[in-house]
């Protein structure tokens, strides 16, 4: 079974009381786009690091409880984070901050690493034989056939099927910018 394989760009996901911070009470983020997950969508809305202003982090939408910035190793280090190996949403320990700036303020957001995650509906996790967060190892179908171990399942009833990498392994694997496809090794 072919899995579409996609990047994910550094980011940024809002609490409804940073987006407050960051654009003002009661805002309301705009659409650009919808992306693969249904629900989930890169707003028009960006906002920039403190530190280095050559950063910006697109918002995703919608809001979240908590909010959250994921970036790849190397642009960690060109920052001087550390940032911890985390799923998304998993915020728990997680020390490292990156202070950020939109039109009517600044907040400072937890950062992470985003791991490798294969998304997928309960049926697509029954035709695959996998469960949720078990890992398997993926095969990117390219001339370079780089094999990512220690990729997380996530079942969710809302989950399109999708293997999500970073800037850092989509350039690794020699899918760059481009999404490409995979499917999974024993």
């Amino acid at each position: 079974m072919k899995i579409p394989v996609e990047i994910s760009a550094r980011h940024v996901h809002l609490s409804s009381q940073d987006l407050d911070k960051l654009f003002g009470p009661g805002y309301e983020l705009k659409k650009l786009k919808d992306l693969s997950q249904p629900g989930e969508f890169a707003a028009e809305e960006k906002v920039t690091a403190v530190k280095d202003a050559n950063f910006t982090f697109r918002i995703v939408g919608p809001t979240r409880k908590q909010s959250q910035i994921e970036i790849a190793a190397s642009e960690a280090k060109v920052l001087g984070l550390k940032p911890p190996l985390r799923l998304s949403g998993h915020l728990c320990c997680v020390w490292s901050k990156l202070e950020v700036a939109g039109p009517q303020g600044k907040t400072k957001v937890k950062v992470i690493r985003a791991k490798r995650h294969l998304h997928c509906s309960p049926a697509d996790a029954e035709k695959l034989n996998i469960k949720n967060n078990s890992q398997v190892k993926v095969k990117i179908d390219n001339s370079q056939g780089m094999i990512f171990d220690n990729v997380i399942v996530r079942v969710g009833e809302n989950y399109k099927l999708a293997c999500h990498l970073d800037i850092d392994e989509a350039n690794a694997s020699g899918l760059g910018r481009v999404c490409g496809f995979g499917h999974l090794v024993k």
